[in-house]
């Protein structure tokens, strides 16, 4: 019997949050029961940011330099293999919970095609079973259905008898039985009852992506004393002196953007709303681990527990206050740090360890490639993490992180006219090991960071000239790496007098 195969992104998760992994506070029972039964990736990195192009890394298995999604609202070439189309090929009826905020490619489409108006699209060969994008309509809907008469819009969010001129916990009209986790879980638990073969899902949950606010008892969980310290400056000006992109961001965060219907600047909030907001994240953590254990005893009431191989993971984090900042992009690692954690069943021997590898969201179909037995139609730049589930360092494997991050604003032009660049010079690129991070901009000054000495990226050193060999010797190690991971779908292929040659991986160097 094929094994049923489940991937569950949590969106926004920060891979610091595990009690997995030593939060001072965070408490996450469930994903840690599933890392003792699986293999815990420390060292995980999405592959770009915001959604769109961080799960379209996830999806395809390749860097943003190649799958060319550069913002939520780019298309996803159709040329593209995804993980869905390999299920499918491999047997299976890939089936969704949630949303893949996949852009369509508008080329073949009907003007007037109304899914050419939001980049909310369904990655192509996913069933529907339940969809719920960031509007949120089909779990208003159920609310109201539960008595919620109020629940019409996603106002439904405003902490209950509170106004938005100050940060509360004070939860919202919803129970901790009703939010839209609770909603996605309760689907996928009944359509997992209606299975008689095995099957293919992929459970996309919204928190802990904003707004922040969360019901009882998870409000209260943590209070806004818990935690570490942030990474970051000593104040948002010497913060926005780092860098450029910087000193354009941190003026443009909206409180909106985290706080339902707040006004204003996120700048406006002192240290202690900062805090306070990161206590109720961590809240929303809590309350998706909980729905997490509920699908873990479904599929044991079920039967599917020791046939299911289960991968737990996160498009992109979430910055959380470090950096005074919220929300994803950029260069820093609270953006791109995510956990992932693959339990297979099958393959007992690794069951309870922890990878210090470094290892990316590209690798993920890549992975699922491997246990499905079927192959990618087109390059791919992720690697395999078979030999890791099954207890094996491989032979050769990265030693440094690489991630990238677009600014491009196709739409209003805002990042090109105020740094005055084309937009195809508005991105980044990150390479970042154990001991220093290069962050190399197309159009703006580079920085270096020494994380031995800088854990918390506080002190560019790109200009230093005591630092310029190992400037220099970063960028041709990025330089390298992108080389290396040009599309190679046709290359790795020579027509001959014989006919048509191939080889999938070349020769080895």
């Amino acid at each position: 019997m094929k094994p049923n195969i489940l991937l569950i992104t949590a969106d926004q998760w920060r891979g610091d949050c595990l009690s997995a992994v030593g939060h001072p506070c965070v408490r996450t029972p469930n994903v840690d029961a599933l890392a003792r039964e699986g293999v815990l990736f420390r060292r995980h990195y999405a592959g770009a940011a915001p959604c769109s192009p961080a799960r379209t890394s996830l999806y395809t298995g390749l860097y943003q330099m190649n799958h060319r999604v550069c913002r939520n609202g780019s298309p996803l070439d159709a040329r593209f293999d995804n993980l869905a189309l390999m299920a499918r090929r491999a047997g299976y009826d890939p089936t969704l919970f949630g949303y893949t905020d996949t852009a369509p490619d508008p080329r073949g489409m009907a003007p007037g095609d109304p899914f050419l108006t939001t980049y909310e699209g369904v990655l192509p060969g996913f069933t529907v079973r339940q969809l719920l994008p960031e509007h949120e309509k089909q779990w208003l809907s159920w609310l109201r259905g539960r008595g919620r008469a109020d629940a019409t819009d996603r106002n439904v969010h405003r902490p209950k008898g509170k106004d938005l001129t100050e940060v509360t916990n004070a939860p919202p009209a919803y129970s901790k039985d009703e939010t839209q986790t609770a909603f996605l879980a309760d689907e996928f638990i009944r359509w997992l009852g209606e299975r008689d073969s095995s099957w293919f899902a992929h459970v996309s949950f919204l928190r802990p992506h904003p707004p922040f606010t969360v019901p009882e008892p998870y409000n209260t969980m943590f209070s806004p004393e818990d935690g570490p310290a942030f990474a970051r400056t000593a104040s948002r000006e010497a913060e926005a002196a780092l860098h450029p992109w910087l000193a354009y961001d941190l003026p443009r965060q909206k409180k909106a953007s985290f706080v339902h219907g707040a006004s204003g600047e996120v700048g406006e909030w002192g240290d202690a709303d900062l805090s306070a907001i990161r206590a109720i994240y961590y809240g929303m953590i809590a309350e998706v681990d909980t729905q997490l254990g509920r699908i873990w005893q479904a599929l044991k009431d079920r039967g599917a527990w020791e046939n299911s191989i289960i991968v737990f993971t996160s498009d992109h984090a979430e910055m959380a206050g470090d950096h005074w900042s919220f929300g994803k992009g950029g260069f820093f690692d609270g953006s791109y740090h995510v956990p992932l954690v693959i339990r297979n069943p099958l393959e007992s021997r690794s069951s309870g360890s922890q990878v210090e590898n470094f290892t990316s969201a590209t690798d993920i179909l890549p992975t699922l490639s491997d246990l499905l037995g079927a192959r990618p139609t087109n390059h791919v730049d992720g690697e395999s993490l078979l030999h890791f589930l099954a207890g094996r360092a491989p032979a050769a494997w990265r030693d440094a992180a690489f991630w990238e991050f677009d600014f491009r604003d196709i739409a209003e032009g805002g990042p090109e006219r105020h740094f005055g660049l084309g937009s195809n010079e508005c991105n980044l690129a990150v390479i970042r090991d154990n001991a220093f991070k290069y962050v190399y901009f197309a159009g703006l000054p580079p920085l270096l960071f020494d994380l031995g000495n800088d854990p918390m990226e506080t002190r560019n050193l790109a200009d230093d000239p005591a630092h310029a060999g190992i400037r220099l010797r970063y960028a041709e190690k990025l330089l390298s790496l992108r080389s290396r991971h040009l599309d190679q779908t046709l290359a790795f292929t020579e027509l001959t007098e014989n006919g048509p040659v191939s080889r999938p991986n070349g020769f080895a160097g």
